[in-house]
């Protein structure tokens, strides 16, 4: 090919997994129904779900993060998760028509099919623990899942307060502002966010990864049967 291949970046937030796409090779497009001001690549505000059939066969590959707060364990605690859409579904059945590779990413507790899970663990450089799942069609594997290191806290009723440097140690990023925005940042691998964006925001680290498998599936013209 002498362009890169196509990505479109659906429910595309401020960018995350779109920038870690870019890296591994691809043109992105990101989608979302709200504006995105920070996105750093193409952007289109529309309804992912409602996007045009010849719009959506222009591309070679597609990500998707749909709303994850129904799925989230916020929600299940505080008893609303029906207050939330629920979209994965539709978004599986729309991507599974397109007939190219395709990731779906959300959170634990999200009914995903198989889903490999990364953990900011899994990256040297990172320094959160953000576990997300990813279903795809085609075949997906993760790095070595270790131990949880011990997490910088403001909390003194924690055995391990005052102990560690926010500025070296793995961060909690939501919270309350456990960490500074800074310390977000370079925790997460992203200099272009905002804090909420942040608290939102899968590392770009992950997509990469993930990107390369995606690459060689548009390269081989692959994709996992249904």
């Amino acid at each position: 090919m002498s362009q890169r291949p196509r990505l479109l970046d659906l429910f595309c937030c401020a960018g995350g997994a779109g920038m870690g796409y870019h890296r591994a090779g691809f043109e992105v497009v990101g989608v979302d129904i709200d504006p995105q001001p920070n996105y750093p690549f193409k952007f289109i505000q529309h309804d992912a779900l409602t996007l045009d059939a010849e719009f959506l066969a222009s591309f070679d590959a597609v990500h998707a993060s749909p709303p994850c707060q129904s799925y989230s364990d916020l929600a299940k605690r505080n008893g609303n998760a029906h207050m939330w859409p629920r979209l994965i579904e539709p978004v599986r059945e729309m991507l599974e028509g397109l007939g190219v590779p395709y990731i779906i990413e959300n959170v634990e507790g999200a009914p995903l099919l198989d889903p490999v899970v990364l953990c900011g663990t899994m990256f040297p450089g990172l320094r959160v623990i953000r576990h997300r799942l990813f279903e795809s069609n085609i075949d997906l594997t993760a790095p070595e899942h270790g131990k949880h290191p011990l997490v910088f806290t403001h909390d003194k009723r924690k055995a391990h307060y005052g102990k560690l440097d926010q500025n070296t140690s793995f961060v909690q990023v939501t919270g309350g502002g456990n960490c500074s925005i800074a310390n977000a940042k370079d925790a997460l691998g992203i200099d272009w966010m905002n804090k909420h964006e942040l608290n939102e925001s899968i590392p770009p680290a992950y997509t990469e990864y993930l990107g390369a498998s995606l690459m060689r599936a548009v390269m081989q013209g692959e994709q996992r049967a249904a």
